[in-house]
């Protein structure tokens, strides 16, 4: 399998986990994932074919249409839809094995909803996720992820204070970083760098995937990681 192929199959996995978890519905076609939440996060796609079958992008245009969604989001890492929202580009990026440095904070593997509840929190308000706002009215980081197969998620504090955190999912032979976030008031200490070696260690010896945003992607070059390719995500 591909180095593509392996980083949309953990998007995917990472997408289907969460779905459960915060009870939404899912739909699994061979050419796409989609987790349906009518209430806060919407219509969310995960394109998982270079060749999706007609009768799946004909079932994604019926979703588009089916009902006003709060948001949608169409993650494609293939360029194969072209729908009536707006297009940002995102570097899909991945880390062969490697050695990396030991981290001189201790990142915390979390092990309590009440852990899971800090990483939320710090997801949600550093993040940020706008339509998860206030942290604690909804849970984007779900307590059921807690016990799902493959799913970590890690905190690092500060002077007693959790300050920043992240969250993995491992499938197979491939494992993905997601939503590494540290909350404004600790930004510049170098958090999300101790944060990836804790992880990156944790996860050896796995490759290791995820999508950046600008503000980490010189992050993720320094630590190894190559862009695969260039996803577009519409979004609405």
């Amino acid at each position: 399998m591909n180095d593509l192929l392996l980083a949309n199959k953990n998007g995917a996995a990472f997408w289907r986990a969460l779905g459960r978890a915060r009870g939404y519905e899912l739909i699994e076609r061979p050419g796409f994932v989609a987790a349906l939440d009518p209430v806060r996060n919407g219509l969310r796609v995960v394109l998982t074919s270079p060749e999706p079958p007609t009768a799946d992008l004909d079932e994604l245009t019926e979703l588009l249409k089916a009902r006003s969604w709060p948001r949608v989001t169409i993650e494609d890492p293939y360029g194969v839809v072209s729908p009536p929202l707006i297009p940002a580009r995102l570097p899909v990026m991945i880390r062969a094995a490697a050695p990396v440095p030991e981290p001189t904070v201790e990142v915390v593997h979390v092990q309590t909803e009440e852990q899971l509840a800090e990483v939320d929190r710090i997801v949600v308000e550093g993040f940020p996720i706008p339509h998860f706002q206030p942290s604690g009215t909804a849970a984007a980081i779900a307590p059921g992820l807690l016990t799902t197969p493959g799913f970590d998620a890690y905190l690092i504090a500060v002077e007693g204070r959790w300050a920043a955190a992240g969250a993995t999912i491992t499938q197979d032979d491939v494992a993905g970083i997601y939503f590494v976030t540290t909350l404004p008031e600790f930004r510049g200490q170098g958090l999300a760098r101790q944060l990836m070696y804790g992880v990156l260690r944790q996860l050896d010896p796995l490759p290791v995937t995820l999508t950046a945003a600008e503000p980490a992607q010189h992050l993720y070059r320094s630590l190894g990681f190559t862009t695969i390719a260039e996803a577009t995500w519409w979004s609405s």
